[in-house]
């Protein structure tokens, strides 16, 4: 009788916004993977050996990395703890998982764009981050190649979920407390709702054990387009707030310590059509969250 072997998968950063969300599908989601959630708490991604030791007593085949330092307009003042955790660790990683055979999978960033494009960027387009945050994580992908060349990046934007701080929450505060707000109409992008990314990321490990692990760099957003301004107006609409005036402003006239990309928004076709997965477009995903938020 054939024995269904058990995959154990290694999740870092487990506390966060998508690491929540990728608990949540594992509760659901029947195979044989064997998670391992944990956070700094449980395993100090830092520490190199604690890293080795990990992956070898818990024969991980496959690590997800979602811890990452995020804060951009700290990261300009907190440079060594963000490449510590967004360059460092990422290296350590990589390397501990050649040292042991298992396979990574790693979340980075629109950030590592200037923003200077004017249609989605692919893949292929050439990096040139403009801000500590975004450098950070792009010496992060160098390193993990690097480290190990057989890896996935997923370059992600604009995250929101239920768990967390984030956009999405700050907007609706904001929109019950305040008559009027301020938003940049200016930046435009895609939002991703971090259900939707742990989805992709389930199936990608799906894919990887059915047929082959497809190494390389990956785009995941939700579809479609849009600026902060208009987000917010859609984020105020599903979440029944009528009282607030939001008026667009300009990026100059929001000065951050931190340079955004004024374009980020990215092509998701290989993703889509290399492991076979459907995006859904982020006004569909923001009404879904929305009404989770509002039922808590």
């Amino acid at each position: 009788m054939f024995e269904l072997v058990q995959k154990n998968i290694l999740i870092t950063g487990s506390n966060g916004q998508l690491g929540n969300e990728i608990k949540r599908i594992a509760a659901l989601h029947e195979n044989n993977f064997q998670f391992f959630f944990t956070d700094v708490a449980e395993l100090d991604i830092t520490d190199q050996q604690a890293i080795e030791d990990f992956i070898r007593e818990n024969n991980i085949k496959y690590i997800v990395n979602c811890a990452a330092y995020t804060a951009v307009d700290k990261a300009e003042d907190d440079v060594a703890l963000c490449y510590r955790i967004n360059r460092d660790a990422v290296a350590n990683l990589g390397a501990a998982a050649t040292n042991n055979g298992a396979k990574i999978i790693h979340i980075s960033t629109d950030y590592v764009y200037d923003g200077t494009a004017s249609r989605p960027y692919t893949e292929t387009d050439a990096v040139n981050p403009q801000s500590i945050y975004g450098k950070s994580k792009q010496e992060g992908e160098a390193a993990l190649k690097k480290a190990c060349p057989d890896s996935i990046i997923i370059r992600t934007a604009w995250l929101y979920s239920i768990f967390g701080n984030n956009f999405v929450k700050t907007m609706i505060k904001y929109g019950k407390e305040r008559d009027t707000l301020n938003v940049v109409a200016d930046q435009t992008g895609t939002p991703t709702n971090a259900a939707d990314l742990a989805n992709a990321i389930i199936k990608i490990l799906d894919y990887s054990e059915a047929n082959s692990f497809k190494p390389g760099i990956f785009h995941y957003s939700n579809e479609g387009v849009t600026t902060w301004y208009d987000f917010t107006l859609a984020i105020h609409k599903n979440a029944g707030i009528t009282n607030c005036t939001v008026n667009p402003i300009t990026t100059d006239q929001y000065p951050t310590k931190a340079t955004r990309p004024k374009y980020s928004v990215l092509d998701k076709a290989k993703i889509r059509n290399t492991f076979n997965i459907t995006i859904p477009r982020w006004e569909d995903s923001l009404n879904i969250c929305i009404k989770e938020l509002l039922s808590i």
